[in-house]
């Protein structure tokens, strides 16, 4: 997009030039007129150069204002997902310790797979 502009800024300066060029050959009109001429062109020019590069500078900082909405949302969805699953993992912990609590340790004993055949009724009851 940068490239774009820039090539479309050159070429209208280059036109501006040779149209300038054109007209103090084939002027018909006086030194005087045609200097005011030349002159009004050149301001043209620059008020054409001043509002495009305003125009440039308008679309980057709604693309700044843009990228850093769509940061700030990312990260806080982010943070959302993690203190979720900070909560769940938490749970899961404390269901586990209570499971083993009530269990006398004995899951531990005969091994891990006695652990994971703790009673749905049991971790119900941790839970109320």
């Amino acid at each position: 997009m940068a490239e774009d502009n820039s090539s479309n800024i050159g070429w209208f300066l280059a036109g501006l030039g040779l149209g300038a060029v054109i007209g103090i050959l084939y002027a018909p009109k006086s030194g005087k007129e045609t200097r005011e001429q030349i002159l009004n062109s050149a301001l043209e020019g620059r008020d054409y150069v001043a509002a495009r590069a305003g125009e440039g500078r308008e679309y980057v900082v709604a693309r700044a204002n843009e990228a850093r909405e769509s940061a700030t949302a990312w990260a806080d969805r982010t943070k959302e997902n993690i203190k979720s699953q900070r909560e769940s993992i938490t749970s899961a912990i404390e269901a586990g310790n209570s499971a083993y609590k009530l269990d006398g340790g004995y899951a531990g004993q005969v091994g891990i797979a006695k652990s994971y055949a703790v009673d749905v009724s049991m971790i119900s009851r941790l839970q109320a």
